[in-house]
């Protein structure tokens, strides 16, 4: 088993890999702004490979570029299909090589992730688990149900919370955890009784609600764009899905629990360097809100309580995205978190 670090690791390890296909590539595409993985794949079907690209039927950036990737890959010659609606979202990663190699990833096939991101992805062989990407990404092209079949193949909604808490429970000395977003109530109390039962454990990434016994900072210089595990030095976790109830319970996620000793301790390496520059920078996650946070705090509750008039056009725009058949009830925390992140993508233009 290989590590993928990024964004040390760049794009040459994918477009390598595409290179040497000899027979087929199935790639799962959530987003992709990636010109030199596009033309890698066109020239793979130029070759004689079999390429088929499943593609996510939205994502937040809007349907526009992925309606338009969806073009371009069918006139380069690559069978298309796009995901079922059935789900908030299918936000998995991964490619399979010639059904014997799976590169499952964390990061998606764009230069924000890649290039300017930490992440990190996996590359094996391992038969059992190239099998079972192989039989998900089947059954997700044709919109058929999935059964996990290995409990280390860790896949949204169907068996993630059940493994990744038990990967948890499991911990006895130490969690090393990178995560964008840790707001979980389940997960949150089983990490802070691992905590209590004194087990290390340190997050870098944001938790904004947390018991006294959890460090968690802020990853410093570098956007974090990974959900990631290392227990007791021993096993590890990589994936799509953060310690989140919508990651968990609502969306196609995927992800792999490990046990490789090269692999591991390079995860560790990358850890505890990261650590490190976040204690010199001082970069203490603070449990009150920051100042956007705040300000999309008392719009939601303005739009909650002082305009119910708006609820149903929430109503209808959530549906338009789980589904119009959902029964979905408006709800003020979930317009906090919508405010919020238009309040931060607003900030960066």
């Amino acid at each position: 088993m290989n590590l993928l670090i990024q964004p040390e690791s760049g794009v040459a390890p994918l477009i390598k890999a595409i290179a040497a296909a000899k027979s087929s590539i199935d790639i799962v595409i959530f987003r992709f702004d990636y010109r030199e993985i596009e033309r890698a794949l066109a020239a793979a079907v130029h070759r004689g490979v079999t390429v088929r690209a499943l593609i996510a039927h939205t994502n937040r950036a809007g349907e526009d570029g992925l309606r338009r990737l969806e073009l371009r890959l069918l006139g380069a010659g690559i069978v298309v299909a796009r995901t079922a609606d059935d789900l908030v979202r299918y936000h998995g990663k991964w490619m399979v090589i010639d059904r014997r190699e799976l590169f499952l990833l964390a990061f998606n096939y764009t230069h924000l992730d890649i290039n300017h991101s930490r992440s990190f992805g996996l590359i094996t062989r391992n038969p059992n688990i190239v099998r079972e990407a192989g039989k998900l990404f089947e059954v997700d092209t044709q919109r058929l149900p999935y059964e996990p079949g290995l409990d280390n193949f860790v896949v949204s909604p169907l068996n993630a919370r059940k493994q990744l808490a038990a990967f948890l429970q499991g911990a006895k000395k130490e969690l090393l955890i990178y995560d964008p977003k840790i707001s979980d109530s389940s997960m949150i109390r089983l990490l802070e009784e691992r905590a209590r039962a004194g087990v290390d454990i340190k997050i870098l990434g944001r938790m904004p609600r947390r018991g006294p016994n959890l460090a968690v900072r802020k990853l410093p210089q570098m956007r974090l764009h990974t959900r990631s595990i290392v227990r007791d030095r021993t096993f590890a976790f990589i994936g799509s899905q953060s310690l989140r109830e919508l990651e968990l319970d609502a969306r196609r996620e995927a992800g792999l629990i490990f046990r490789d000793r090269a692999a591991v301790g390079t995860l560790i390496q990358t850890f505890e360097s990261d650590w490190k520059l976040a204690e010199s920078c001082g970069s203490q996650e603070k449990t009150d809100q920051a100042p956007a946070a705040a300000v999309a705090r008392k719009v939601a509750k303005t739009v909650a309580k002082e305009l119910p008039e708006v609820a149903p056009v929430l109503d209808g725009a959530v549906k338009e995205v789980v589904g119009a058949t959902a029964s979905v009830d408006f709800n003020p925390a979930e317009v906090q978190e919508i405010v919020k992140d238009a309040i931060k993508q607003a900030s960066r233009k």
